[in-house]
């Protein structure tokens, strides 16, 4: 049984699309006989508590322990020695046969490390460019010092890595204009575990009278992060513009975060801030209710690196329920939908647009059952993890062969 460790930033008990693809991606490894499990390094919240092992939903963590200090450089370079030396310890107990590490760079830099002094093949894998989620984020500048230095950190550790993974084509063809072999990076783009979606829930019909919607009531949901990328500001501005051509529609946003207070703002100034509900934050177990509720889930993302080069996972899990999407005409969603056939696509940065588009959604009813048939097949064809995860297999199975040749890195394809 080849034995897979795979190096994380964070993970479960935690909640966020970085732990929920990590949870499909182990749980589909195991299902193919592999045995995989994981470590996050010193930032995982949780990491100082002591405890050094951590089982979730029948999956294996390990913690680096200790917590990283000193100016910056010098701390990171002390979080990467930290995580190095802590898979190399656990590498004493548990040899694993593959070390594959995720994205960000920190994570990537302590794992080849670790990987080059035990031996073993080193798999980096890049969910997205971390400068470019920190400018996202409103934590980062782009062009800054440390945003080149984290690019230039994460171009070595591609350099080095026997094989690389990115989930979308937008980072792909990002790499190989850094002068990146093209054939060193395979695509594993985001997936759903369609064992965990059976028939789309009924309405919810006590949750709708809490929330006050009269069944019948056109409901556009936006659930997800409250990150000012997201766009949701766009989202609110484009509701007075939807009710002057659907007067009975309504805006349900659930989740939180650092923009929470600036949305609630704008959506009370507007004329009719009843048009706008906020859930909050509701426990994972929850989430399927508030779908239920909604008739088109919207993702306004706004126009950036950060949203042109990644693909998000939500507006799959959104398919996968049987939902109809409207996302802004993005890089990242273009590589997840065709407009008109499995979602609708409008510019990005423009509530009129937007507005535009969610009426046209309303206003054809009559085809939203062949576009979800088509979401539904999309998502079963191409974002699969059980399918999907075979991709990782057959590289290890290479790499392994390569190790037992004395050969060097694998060679991939755009679609491995």
């Amino acid at each position: 049984m080849t034995r897979v460790l795979h190096v994380l930033d964070h993970s479960l008990p935690l909640h966020s699309g970085y732990t929920f693809r990590t949870r499909a991606i182990l749980k589909a490894q195991q299902s193919l006989g592999i045995d995989a499990r994981a470590i996050t390094g010193l930032r995982h919240a949780g990491a100082k508590t002591g405890e050094d092992r951590e089982t979730v939903d029948g999956l294996t963590f390990y913690r680096t322990p200790g917590e990283a200090s000193g100016p910056p450089g010098l701390g990171e370079a002390r979080e990467m020695a930290a995580l190095s030396a802590a898979i190399q310890a656990l590498a004493q107990e548990w040899r694993p046969d593959i070390i594959h590490a995720h994205s960000p760079a920190l994570c990537g830099g302590g794992a080849w490390r670790a990987a080059s002094a035990l031996g073993i093949p080193f798999v980096y894998e890049i969910r997205a460019f971390w400068e470019d989620a920190a400018v996202g984020n409103r934590t980062g500048t782009e062009g800054s010092v440390k945003y080149r230095l984290t690019r230039a950190l994460e171009t070595q550790i591609v350099k080095r890595a026997d094989a690389v993974f990115t989930i979308c084509e937008g980072l792909r063809d990002d790499l190989i204009g850094r002068g990146i072999n093209p054939g060193k990076i395979g695509i594993m783009p985001n997936g759903v575990d369609l064992s965990l979606f059976g028939d789309p829930p009924s309405r919810d019909t006590k949750l709708g009278a809490e929330l006050g919607l009269a069944p019948g009531t056109p409901l556009i949901g936006y659930i997800g992060s409250f990150y000012a990328y997201e766009g949701v500001d766009d989202l609110i501005a484009a509701m007075p513009i939807l009710r002057k051509q659907h007067p009975a529609a309504r805006l349900l946003l659930v989740g939180g975060g650092e923009m929470d207070a600036e949305w609630r703002a704008a959506a009370a100034r507007l004329p009719e801030p009843e048009a706008v509900l906020f859930a909050g934050r509701v426990p994972h177990s929850e989430v399927e209710r508030y779908y239920s509720l909604v008739d088109v889930l919207a993702y306004p993302r706004k126009a950036s690196r950060l949203t042109d080069l990644v693909t998000p996972l939500k507006p799959l899990e959104a398919m996968a329920q049987r939902r109809i999407v409207a996302a802004s005409n993005v890089g990242g969603h273009r590589e997840l939908m065709k407009h008109g056939e499995t979602g609708f696509l409008f510019a990005p940065d423009d509530p009129s647009a937007c507005a535009a588009a969610l009426s046209e959604v309303l206003s054809s009813r009559e085809e939203w059952s062949v576009i979800r048939n088509r979401g539904v097949a999309h998502v079963r064809a191409r974002h699969d993890w059980a399918i999907n995860a075979r991709r990782y297999q057959d590289v290890y199975h290479l790499l392994l062969a390569n190790l037992n040749r004395g050969d060097g890195q694998v060679a991939l394809t755009a679609s491995a």
